[in-house]
């Protein structure tokens, strides 16, 4: 270590308990005397001088190389105005003059140490105290301002910690100097990365972006801001599609990493979580070869550097920082150099040197020497630039809390006492409690951690008409407002390129409604594709995770984006199905009524009266209601027409069947009755046939009323057959039920099929038997057929398969039974003759 004390040889034989610190002690580069002395300490460098340690001789002392920061430089005169107008002034520390000590960290650790180690200790390099060596001296200075860097602060901060000196920083944002358990006198004007972190995650979320690349300083500041960063970006649902680390010391080769990697990257938003001075670094390495338009977003260190303007490819970018205010004053007090008084300060000397390109001493080879020419109102650079007082504020907040502190201490109403003894740790303590309101109308005072209420304004670089870059606020967030209500705009923003329209960035377009995300395998989750929902599901969001299912009686419409109800599907009334059906049920019942028109004309001709013209009306009546019980199949399922419709048919049917089966049974006993001592005619005259008509018309009446009793038929939805349909249809109740009335009808079917086999070769010029015969073939070849189509018809069709069976085994039985005798009775007369029916004329070809 640097800052190890020990016994000085010489010094030991004439006072052997003498020390003397081994380093030699840094010289402030800005300093006055006062009765209190303030310490301040920027980066004004950017480099320290290193060398290989040998361990063979003491390293040579830390000192600054590298170009000079003139915003810094302004820091820290910033400070040195502050104090000027504090001893100016009647109400704070009347009769009080501070003085300060300014010194350069050259934005380095060790010399931050050292520094610290000097405000601790004082810059004497002997002490003659016997307890020098073992007890803390008084410190150097009660309070100090600054560092503008993290990692230098925090170095220091556990120093100046261990003697409770208390350090206001004007720019180190690092989230980890809120704790306050490793760092107890740690104050800043400047709020924590915490918020801003926040704050970024939050307008990253607010434009849309979830795609996007990081790239941040290999410093406290850039790890711990960005880690806070990334933490805010999970939480709102934003991707990362690289992280990268840079810092201005590290090889050149890994500054070219980066760069490479912002150029190939997909991501069209970067959030650049950099110091000033590596932003610097990346954007003259990626100028070399520009990547495609970005969109950069920035932190408070670099989002307000004007010199960074001049770089093309920043031109739109957004971010937060601190409050741009105004220091009354300020200006006239940085322009207000003369030759004279740069000489007697080394900073400001190399800043005069370095505007001026001259030198004031005349030992600078190659430079011309200064000859009071030179008019520092007309320099353009950041040291005279005070349109955008924004941390240099923070600088003259932090001066006026230590100098409010100080007064606390040693002050009363009326006056102060510079005599006064006291120590750092009553000035810590003061710190605490400061809250008063500045010259320029700034509210200054800490949080429990030692830090402002974070308010920031959102910055915007836009194009001028001029092509110029300037800044403008746009927005502001506050963090003293309630979740939700911290960030707000207030103006349009200019976006990369000039454009007005948002800039997108994703690794996926949005999944529209209709689909849902799915997570592309070992990628980030902003890396999906986008799944149709499947079958009779939806999804009413955009970037939806999941698809719903619709409920039973509903169904997606063709965008899958809502539930519609679903159609109700039956044999209505206007379905062209329907009028066809309807039409044949209308001229079958026609051609019934004309057929017992005819019939009833010639109710007393042979050919009527040998067929049992009163089985052949009662048949036709059947036929009749047969043709019509097709129409309750028609219309919307109801309680009635559903248990009508079954009903109906079964009982016309087995009525139509029955006189059928008499017919039949009549042919029989009519071919017996001829034989010689035969009989049976008597056995099954008129009253015989009417009553086994109705004997097996109320067995079919007695098994419905069983069925409509027990179970009856009901309309019901079907949901099962069409996923996307309602068949709106009667459900059977019983089956048996069902099958019972076919099957009754088919056995009477069969039975008269039989018969009228049996028959068919009767000796008799008009074979009734023959005509029953083909009747019943095709009755029960239609029914036969009709089993199996209507078990695998759906929807409505299957009800138009059962009205096509009625008609079809209807019209079967109409043409086979009474067309022959229809045409005799209207076309052959001559034939209408009991002689011809007997077979007693032969035939002739019909």
């Amino acid at each position: 270590m640097l800052w190890i004390a020990g016994l000085s040889p010489a010094a030991s034989k004439a006072n052997p308990i003498t020390c003397r610190l081994w380093a030699e002690s840094q010289s402030p580069g800005l300093y006055t005397n006062g009765d209190f002395v303030i310490g301040g300490i920027f980066s004004i460098h950017y480099f320290m001088k290193s060398e290989q340690n040998t361990y063979t001789r003491l390293p040579l002392q830390p000192q600054c190389t590298g170009s000079m920061d003139f915003r810094e430089l302004r820091f820290a005169r910033a400070m040195e105005f502050a104090i000027k107008e504090i001893n100016n002034s009647t109400d704070l520390l009347p009769g009080i003059t501070l003085g300060y000590q300014i010194y350069d960290s050259c934005s380095a650790v060790p010399m931050a140490i050292k520094v610290a180690f000097q405000f601790a200790n004082g810059m004497e390099p002997f002490f003659n105290n016997i307890n020098s060596c073992s007890k803390s001296v008084a410190a150097a200075v009660p309070a100090l301002v600054g560092e503008s860097a993290s990692t230098p602060s925090i170095s220091m901060a556990r120093i100046l910690g261990l003697f409770g000196i208390p350090q206001v920083s004007n720019y180190a944002t690092c989230a980890c100097l809120s704790d306050k358990r490793q760092y107890p006198a740690f104050f800043r004007t400047v709020p924590s990365d915490q918020h801003q972190a926040a704050a970024l995650a939050r307008m990253v979320k607010h434009f849309g972006w979830t795609w996007i690349g990081a790239v941040r300083s290999d410093s406290d500041y850039g790890n711990y801001g960005m880690a806070s960063f990334l933490k805010a970006a999970q939480e709102e649902g934003i991707c990362v599609e690289y992280s990268e680390a840079y810092y201005r010391t590290q090889p050149r080769g890994k500054l070219e990493r980066v760069a490479n990697i912002i150029r190939r990257s997909t991501a069209r938003v970067i959030v650049a979580f950099l110091a000033s001075g590596d932003m610097r670094f990346l954007l003259e390495e990626l100028a070399r070869n520009p990547p495609p338009p970005l969109q950069w977003i920035g932190s408070e260190t670099w989002i307000i550097e004007s010199e960074f303007m001049r770089y093309n490819m920043c031109a739109g970018a957004i971010g937060f920082g601190v409050p741009r205010s105004v220091i009354p004053g300020l200006r006239e007090y940085l322009l207000d150099l003369s030759p004279a008084q740069v000489l007697k300060s080394p900073l400001l000397k190399e800043f005069w040197e370095t505007s001026f390109s001259c030198s004031l001493t005349g030992f600078s080879e190659g430079a011309r020497i200064c000859d009071g020419s030179e008019d520092i109102r007309a320099l353009q650079n950041p040291y005279t630039d005070t349109s955008q007082l924004r941390i240099t504020n923070m600088v003259y907040k932090a001066t006026y809390a230590i100098a409010h502190a100080i007064h606390g201490v040693i002050c009363n109403d009326t006056q102060c006492d510079k005599s006064v003894q006291f120590t750092p740790w009553q000035i810590l303590e003061r710190l605490k409690k400061v809250n008063f309101t500045t010259k320029n109308g700034y509210r200054v005072m800490f949080d429990f951690n030692g830090d402002p209420v974070a308010v920031y304004e959102l910055i915007n670089w836009q194009l001028k008409k001029d092509g110029t870059v300037d800044f403008v606020t746009v927005g502001l967030y506050d963090s003293s407002k309630s979740r939700g209500q911290e960030f707000s705009m207030s103006k349009a923003v200019s976006w990369v390129g000039g454009q007005s329209k948002v800039p997108v960035s994703v690794c996926s377009e949005r999944c529209p409604p209709g689909t849902r995300k799915a997570v592309q395998k070992g990628r980030p989750v902003c890396c999906y594709d986008c799944i149709p929902c499947a079958e009779g599901e939806i999804s009413n969001r955009t970037d939806s995770l999941n698809c719903m299912q619709c409920d039973t009686e509903f169904w997606p419409n063709a965008q899958r984006d809502s539930c519609l109800p679903k159609p109700v599907e039956f044999l209505s009334w206007d379905d062209t199905l329907s009028i066809i059906l309807t039409a044949f049920s209308v001229t079958g019942t026609f051609v019934v009524l004309c057929v017992a028109a005819v019939f009833y004309k010639n109710r007393t001709s042979p050919i009527v009266r040998a067929n049992n013209s009163e089985l052949s009306f009662l048949l036709l009546f059947s036929l009749t209601l047969c043709f019509l019980c097709s129409l309750t199949f028609i219309g919307r399922p109801s309680e009635w027409s559903c248990m009508l419709r079954h009903t109906a048919f079964g009982i016309t049917f087995v009525l139509c069947i029955s006189c059928v089966l008499g017919k039949t049974i009549v042919v029989l006993m009519a071919f017996r009755a001829t034989l010689p001592g035969s009989h049976v005619m008597k056995w099954f005259g008129p009253p015989q046939q009417r009553l086994s008509v109705l004997a097996f018309t109320l067995i079919q009446v007695l098994i419905c009323v069983l069925w409509l009793t027990i179970s009856p038929p009901f309309p019901f939805k079907n949901l099962r057959h069409y996923k996307e349909k309602i068949i709106l249809e009667c459900g059977l109740g019983s089956a048996v039920g069902f099958w019972a009335v076919l099957g009754y009808i088919g056995l009477l079917a069969l039975l008269c099929f039989v018969l009228a086999f049996l028959a068919r070769k009767l000796p008799d010029n008009f074979n009734e038997a023959k005509f029953i015969t083909f009747s019943m073939l095709i009755f029960c070849a239609v029914w036969i057929t009709f089993i199996p189509a209507y078990v695998s018809s759906p929807g409505k069709f299957t009800v138009a398969v059962e009205i096509f069976a009625i008609l079809a085994s209807s019209f079967g039985l109409i043409i086979c039974i009474f067309a022959p005798k229809c045409f005799i009775i209207v076309f052959r007369p001559e034939q209408n003759t009991k002689k011809h029916l007997m077979g007693k004329v032969p035939s002739k070809a019909l």
